[in-house]
């Protein structure tokens, strides 16, 4: 007995086994990308405690030469803060009165100068309302700008915000003094 559908060949069977083929090894691919992935991330928690203790024993045998060499390999650890680029007495620094008494400018900018930095000059800070002092920076210069404020007790540490590159005179920070001086 002949079973006609056995003998016919559909062409969409064909294109269907053809797709479930495919389909099937692309679901095998992502599960294995993200096992990969998975397993990757995982590592990299765990990675530098074990690499830690893999070089404890290894590092007493080495000479220093062999240990710089290996720190240089290594990324290095982003700090918690910079260091300051310039020394203080490269660090140019204006002092502008932020509250409005005479004076006050030239007196932190003599403080500042026995501190060893360079004074760009004082001027009045384009408004005169500040209540606090703070020391403002233009890019690049924040370790230094956070120097300053160390040496001056200023909490206040922030970029450049009402006080133009102009209105700087040049220098790399300026230390806006307010009524808490």
């Amino acid at each position: 007995m002949d079973h006609p559908h056995l003998n016919v060949q559909d062409p969409w069977r064909a294109t269907a086994l053809v797709a479930s083929g495919i389909a099937a090894l692309e679901l095998l691919l992502i599960l294995v990308l993200a096992a990969v992935l998975f397993i990757g991330l995982s590592d990299d928690k765990e990675a530098p405690a074990a690499a830690a203790q893999k070089a404890a024993p290894a590092a007493a045998a080495e000479t220093p030469a062999k240990k710089a060499e290996a720190t240089k390999a290594q990324p290095a650890a982003k700090p918690a803060k910079a260091e300051p680029a310039l020394e203080r007495g490269e660090t140019s620094v204006i002092v502008l009165n932020g509250n409005g008494t005479t004076g006050l400018a030239g007196e932190k900018a003599d403080l500042v100068r026995t501190k060893g930095y360079l004074i760009a000059g004082t001027a009045n800070a384009p408004r005169t309302d500040f209540a606090r002092s703070v020391v403002m920076f233009r890019p690049g210069y924040e370790a230094e700008a956070r120097r300053l404020a160390a040496d001056f007790r200023v909490p206040r540490v922030a970029p450049l915000d009402g006080i133009t590159n102009r209105d700087l005179q040049g220098a790399h920070v300026a230390l806006v003094v307010g009524d808490d001086a």
